[in-house]
């Protein structure tokens, strides 16, 4: 069995796609996942699985949408790929604030350099810097105001992507253990 963290995309933001983290817990081991735990309501679960890493998303994606009757995309780390994320921080010198500093999880690698997706932005006081299947942006100014999250969340064929703070991100590593 191997402990992963399923980050869902797109759930319970604002009114519509609305999923309570006990139903999904009580639907996760009914499906016979073990040791489910969710992690505030924005689509953060561990579970331990013995499916091979290609299956467990697209398995997790069909329980979902039978039993919620919506279609949500579930993007998987496993610990090993977590502590990296963490361990291998390009902004850590710079990123200060837990809450303005993000993780976008990639649903594979970028197809374009990141400085040439965001070409013509004015990043203002925003960094960024991509590293294999995550993106981290820190906003000194905030999310809603940081024109590198504005410009990202408007980029067209590249993978999909699911973000996290960066206070998230270390409690979904200390919850793996």
């Amino acid at each position: 069995m191997t402990r992963y963290v399923l980050l869902l995309r797109g759930i319970n933001l604002g009114r519509n796609r609305r999923i309570g983290m006990a139903d999904l817990r009580e639907l996760l081991t009914a499906e016979g996942y073990a040791n489910v735990a969710t992690l505030l309501q924005s689509g953060n679960v561990l579970l331990d699985s013995g499916l091979p890493r290609g299956e467990l998303g697209p398995a997790v994606e069909r329980a979902i949408e039978k039993r919620f009757g919506m279609a949500v995309e579930v993007i998987l780390r496993d610990r090993a790929d977590l502590a990296a994320v963490v361990a291998e921080n390009p902004l850590a010198g710079v990123a200060d604030d837990g809450s303005r500093f993000t993780v976008s999880f990639l649903s594979g690698p970028l197809t374009t350099p990141i400085g040439e997706l965001l070409a013509g932005v004015d990043p203002v006081d925003d960094r960024f810097a991509a590293r294999d299947t995550e993106i981290y942006v820190w906003c000194p100014h905030g999310l809603s105001n940081s024109p590198v999250i504005t410009a990202l969340g408007k980029i067209k064929n590249q993978p999909s992507a699911t973000v996290r703070n960066w206070n998230t991100v270390q409690k979904l590593l200390a919850m793996m253990d």
